[in-house]
């Protein structure tokens, strides 16, 4: 069956605009005049709407999204008050849950982002409560999450985290870095590979209605890897997805074969390419909200900081080696510019020490980077993973880490187009739910280096924007290729998948203020028109 879909303006990155597009059995077969000649079973007229191809989510958390879903919304909250009297409705309606875990709170509404636990004991006292802040490097517990977990005055800040104290030394109610945090999940309940595949169907379905048909899920640990084979088996994994393996510096060396044997069982599903198991994440630091990612110079508020590094630099050199050596790709957490350096240390070591392969290793973030690292990127051949929602002065960042940066360091953030002058490859991703996994509300604002919907004309660093163009390529082309799905996705030529948005509005054509309110008229999925979305 050959459709032909025509009338329309069809986007592909860096290419001319063409108008026709032919697809049979999924697959695209001919495009513009050469499509228009070919004999087709039938056509779409298209109304000369706008199509690009679907886009691709380069570094998300897919199933943290989808658990917080299941708990008290409280993201977007302007107070306090606001957000107590959320858990507090969502513990009244929810009696049977034993814990009470949600997000995401934004730190900044508070001065230094210290939240109290008393604050919750207020409005839930007879069960444990742990809310993540906003970054997912942070959470807000109440005292009976603090008693579950045996936290006390004596209890040691772990090596990579944080406990926020009071001045007697006990703990005030708010962790920080995976290691703290750690400490009072590892008391909760086990998510349980069915709820983690209902997390799963969740954050699929909210995929599809923003028009991504591929995304990567860049921290998987403990089950929920076997949550995510049950929903390719079941039919519950409606998007395709990539998936980073998390490793720390606590149990690496035994990780990795559990890896390889996870990644062999993916590749032998009916599928294969449903699921691409071939990544490993690190975190080489934690964030500036926090006063965590790794810096080169003190931050201002703590002279005697440097952020925290997690891994000792031999030693990530170490085992991204190890990874890399058996065709793993390496996706590393990096925002200070004392962790981008490490990281690029350690993947120049990595290709020193490892046979030629094609690699694509990504650095993930890389808020600051020093200047003599910049031309690194693409020597190493390093993608530079961005999330565009991020590139614009917001409420975290007047709040929380301007005060820790000063100005002109805080300026330097997001420098996508000295990345991009020298040479490096960039890709998108949402980070989502730390950011809206939807990609049209993202697109204008590394171009406007405002917030999205703003007309504002004090643009944050506006010598680092970018074009529309590039924005639309970090998200569709770019982010196929740091997939390795290029062959599938990402553009619309001859070969690939016909998955494509038709939108309401050009996106290349309107100010960059009104992108943000543009909707996806339809989206087509292997040349199929997907139906009963928006539920």
């Amino acid at each position: 069956m050959r459709t032909l879909y025509t009338n329309a303006q069809f986007w592909n990155a860096g290419e001319d605009i063409f108008n026709d597009l032919l697809v049979e059995d999924k697959i695209i077969i001919a495009t513009g005049l050469t499509a228009r000649q070919l004999p087709s079973d039938s056509f779409i007229d298209l109304n000369n709407a706008f199509v690009i191809p679907a886009f691709i989510d380069a570094h998300a958390h897919p199933i943290f999204g989808g658990r917080e879903l299941s708990g008290p919304s409280i993201t977007g909250l302007k107070t306090v008050p606001e957000i107590l009297a959320e858990v507090k409705n969502f513990a009244e309606n929810n009696p049977e849950l034993a814990w009470i875990i949600g997000g995401a709170y934004e730190a900044a509404i508070i001065e230094s982002g210290d939240f109290d636990a008393h604050w919750l004991d207020e409005v839930v006292s007879d069960r444990p409560v742990v809310l993540h802040a906003v970054d997912h490097h942070t959470v807000w517990v109440n005292t009976k999450a603090l008693e579950a977990a045996g936290v006390n005055a004596k209890t040691p800040d772990p090596f990579g985290g944080s406990i926020s104290r009071r001045s007697d030394g006990r703990a005030k109610g708010t962790f920080r870095e995976p290691s703290a945090i750690a400490i009072i999940l590892d008391a909760a309940p086990s998510d349980s590979i069915e709820t983690d595949l209902r997390a799963i169907k969740k954050a699929c379905l909210l995929y599809l209605n923003s028009g991504v048909t591929a995304a990567i899920d860049s921290w998987v640990e403990k089950d929920m890897a076997q949550a995510y084979l049950l929903a390719a088996r079941t039919g519950d994994l409606t998007i395709a997805m990539n998936l980073s393996f998390l490793l720390t510096p606590l149990d690496w060396a035994g990780k990795i074969n559990e890896f390889t044997l996870l990644r062999k069982a993916f590749g032998s599903l009916p599928d294969p390419d449903l699921v691409k198991a071939n990544s490993v994440k690190f975190l080489a630091d934690g964030a500036l909200s926090a006063g965590t990612a790794a810096l080169s110079e003190p931050y201002l508020d703590d002279p005697s900081s440097l952020g925290i590094k997690i891994w000792e630099d031999a030693e990530l050199a170490c085992a991204i080696s190890a990874v890399d050596k058996l065709h793993f790709q390496v996706h590393i957490h990096a925002i200070g510019d004392a962790a981008v350096k490490q990281a690029l240390d350690a993947i120049a070591v990595m290709i020193d020490v490892n046979p030629l392969w094609d690699r694509r290793p990504v650095i993930v973030h890389a808020q600051l980077i020093n200047d003599e690292d910049f031309p690194r990127f693409a020597a190493l051949g390093v993608i530079a993973n961005i999330q565009p929602l991020w590139c614009y002065l917001d409420p975290m960042n007047k709040a929380l880490i301007l005060p820790r940066l000063g100005k002109a360091r805080n300026d330097r953030q997001y420098p996508l187009r000295t990345l991009i002058n020298h040479g490096a490859t960039i890709a998108f991703g949402s980070d989502w739910p730390v950011t809206s996994e939807r990609p049209l509300l993202a697109l204008s604002v590394p171009v406007n280096r405002v917030e999205p919907d703003s007309t504002s004309e004090e643009a944050w660093s506006p010598a680092e924007a970018i074009t529309i163009d590039e924005s639309l390529t970090f998200y569709t082309k770019n982010a196929a290729y740091q997939l390795f799905r290029e062959a599938q996705y990402g553009s619309l030529h001859v070969g690939k998948k016909a998955d494509f948005l038709v939108l309401s509005q050009n996106p290349l054509a309107i100010p960059a203020s009104e992108i943000a309110r543009i909707e996806i008229r339809d989206f087509y999925r292997n040349g199929i028109k997907i139906s009963g979305l928006n539920s």
